[in-house]
C-alpha cells in the first residue's frame, strides 16, 4: 500500500472566550504543528490540518466529515486553549474513525521572564486537555494519548505507530478473506464465529470452492508459466532437480501454474486474504507451498488448515509493517529444543513460512510432504534472521475474542537440518521458555501465530485499543 494516499484530521479545540486574536494565534500555532508532522518523515501518512473547533455544531461537523471522508482514518485532537468539553459529546458519540489525543503545547518552555495572563490564556493545553481526557474517560472513549513537545522525536514515533495501525483498521474494516474449502477437520482453534468477527473487525469471511480456484489455475498460460520459472531462477537458489529437462520439472511448472491462478483468483475478487488446506485439494495436483510463500512476500495474508482468523491478522500487520525492515509470516510453534543452558522453540510449518523474515539465501526445492495425499510440492526453503520479535494470536472465546502477544527473541540459526526442507526460525519466549509456554497455553492462545519482526508491542496495544479487544501480554 502507498501509505501517503491515506490521511488524520489535526483537530484543535478553542472556544470564542478568548477573542480573536488568541483564536487567530491558537489557528497559526495548529497549522505548524499539523505542517511539522505531515513534513516529519518519522510519519507516514499526511497529516491534514483543520480549522479551530470552537462551538458544538463545528466539532460535530468536523467530526462527521471525518467519519465521510475515504482517505481519513483517524483523528488527532489537542486542546490548544480551554474547549469546554460538553460541547465534544455529540461529536464524540458520531466518531467512528481512531481518535489520537495529543497532550502537548505550542511553547517547549516557559518564558519566566515575560510571562503573563496573555500568555496564560492562549497556552492553556496544561488544563484544556485535561478537560476533554475526563470526558473521553467519562464517555469510554478508545483513545491513545500522547504526551510530550510536539517536535520530541517519541512523540513523532508514537504518531507513527497509531498511525499505521489506523490504515490497517481502516483497510481491516472492509477487507475480503477467501477460504478455499474449510478448515482442517476436528480442529478447535481455526472455528470461530465469521459472523461475530465481521461485526466487530469488519472483514468478511465466505468459503469459495477449490474447483473453482481449480478453474483459475488451468486458464493460466504456458508463457506466463516459464515468466515465473525465470523469475524463481532470479530470486532462488533453485534445486538441480526443478531445473529444464530434470526429472522434477514438472513440479515447478505445476507450482508455478498454481501460484498465478490462485494470485488471478484473488485479484478478481479483490480479497487480500486466504486460507486453504490439505484436506481440501480436489483437481489440484499439489499443496500449494511456494505460491502460499510468495504471496504473502507480496502482501497477502495467510493461514493454513482454514485459519481465516491468522489469515486476516497477517495482512493488517503487513499493512503496519509497510516499508519497514523485516517481515511478518504465518508461523506455528512446532517443536521444542528443553536444553536447560539453552532452551528454545522451533517455528515452522509444512510449507507456508514467508519470506520476508530471512535476508539470508533461500532455496526452491521439491520434497515428499507425507500428508495430503498428493504430488510433491514446492517450497522455499531459509532460515530465519533473528532479533526481537513478538508472537501475536487472535483468538475466538465465545463470547469475546482476545488478542495474545508473547515477547519473544529471535535467535541466529547456526544448526544445518539436513534432513528438515522448511523454512523455520528459533526463538526464545519471554520472560523465559517454561514461564512463557505455560502463560501462552493459560491465555488460550493458537498454535498458529503471526510472527513478526518489525513491529512492537506499541502496535498490537494500539490496535487492541480500537476494537477494544481483550488483550493479554506476555513477557
Amino acid at each position: 500500500m502507498n501509505l501517503k494516499d491515506f490521511e488524520v484530521w489535526f483537530i484543535t479545540g478553542s472556544q470564542h472566550l478568548y477573542g480573536e486574536e488568541t483564536l487567530k494565534k491558537v489557528a497559526e500555532h495548529s497549522t505548524e504543528i499539523a505542517a511539522y508532522f505531515d513534513a516529519s518523515d518519522l510519519i507516514p501518512i499526511r497529516v491534514i490540518f483543520k480549522p479551530v473547533v470552537k462551538t458544538p455544531e463545528e466539532i460535530s461537523q468536523t467530526l462527521r466529515e471525518a467519519n465521510a471522508s475515504k482517505n481519513c482514518v483517524g483523528v488527532i485532537t489537542w486542546m490548544h486553549t480551554f474547549s469546554p468539553a460538553k460541547m465534544w459529546i455529540n461529536g464524540l458519540n458520531e466518531l467512528q474513525k481512531p481518535l489520537l489525543h495529543l497532550h502537548t503545547q505550542f511553547n517547549r518552555e516557559i518564558p519566566f521572564d515575560t510571562i503573563d495572563m496573555d500568555f496564560m490564556n492562549l497556552n492553556q493545553s496544561a488544563h484544556g486537555d485535561r478537560e476533554f481526557a475526563h470526558l473521553l474517560t467519562k464517555m469510554n472513549v478508545k483513545r491513545k494519548t500522547v504526551v510530550g513537545h510536539w517536535q520530541d522525536e517519541d512523540v513523532l514515533e508514537s504518531i507513527n505507530v497509531w498511525s499505521r495501525v489506523s490504515v490497517a483498521v481502516h483497510a481491516m474494516k472492509t477487507m475480503k478473506v477467501a477460504r478455499f474449502g474449510d478448515n482442517m477437520r476436528e480442529v478447535s482453534v481455526t472455528e470461530g464465529d465469521k459472523v461475530a468477527a465481521q461485526m466487530k473487525f469488519g472483514f468478511s469471511v465466505n468459503t469459495h470452492p477449490v474447483g473453482d480456484l481449480v478453474t483459475f489455475i488451468n486458464e493460466v498460460s504456458q508463457a506466463d508459466i516459464d515468466t515465473l520459472i525465470t523469475q524463481y531462477h532470479t530470486e532462488y537458489e533453485v534445486m538441480e532437480t526443478l531445473k529444464k529437462g530434470q526429472e522434477k520439472y514438472d513440479s515447478i511448472v505445476e507450482a508455478a501454474r498454481i501460484e498465478l491462478g490462485i494470485k488471478a483468483y484473488l485479484e478478481a475478487g479483490d480479497f487480500s486474504a486466504y486460507t486453504n488446506t490439505f484436506e481440501d485439494l480436489h483437481g489440484m495436483r499439489q499443496l500449494p507451498g511456494i505460491a502460499s510463500q510468495r504471496l504473502m512476500a507480496a502482501g497477502y495474508g495467510y493461514g493454513a488448515e482454514g485459519d481465516w482468523k491468522t489469515s486476516a491478522l497477517l495482512r493488517i500487520m503487513k499493512i503496519m509493517a509497510t516499508g519497514m525492515k523485516g517481515g511478518n509470516s504465518f508461523m506455528e510453534d512446532y517443536t521444542y529444543h528443553f536444553d536447560a543452558e539453552n532452551p528454545m522453540v522451533l517455528g515452522s510449518h509444512m510449507l507456508e513460512i514467508c519470506p520476508s523474515i530471512t535476508s539470508g539465501e533461500v532455496s526452491c526445492e521439491v520434497h515428499p510432504l507425507g500428508i495430503g495425499g498428493k504430488e510433491d510440492p514446492v517450497r522455499l526453503v531459509f532460515n530465519g534472521d533473528s532479533g526481537p520479535a513478538i508472537n501475536v494470536s487472535l483468538v475466538d472465546l465465545g463470547d469475546r475474542f482476545r488478542l495474545i502477544i508473547n515477547l519473544v527473541d529471535g535467535l541466529e540459526v547456526n544448526e544445518k537440518f539436513p534432513n528438515l526442507p522448511t523454512a523455520r526460525v528459533l526463538w526464545q519466549p519471554k520472560p523465559s521458555m517454561k514461564e512463557g509456554l505455560k502463560q501462552w497455553l493459560e491465555a488460550g492462545g493458537a498454535h498458529h501465530t503471526v510472527y513478526s519482526q518489525n513491529l512492537s508491542l506499541e502496535y498490537m496495544e494500539d490496535f487492541a485499543r480500537i476494537f477494544d479487544l481483550e488483550l493479554v501480554v506476555i513477557g
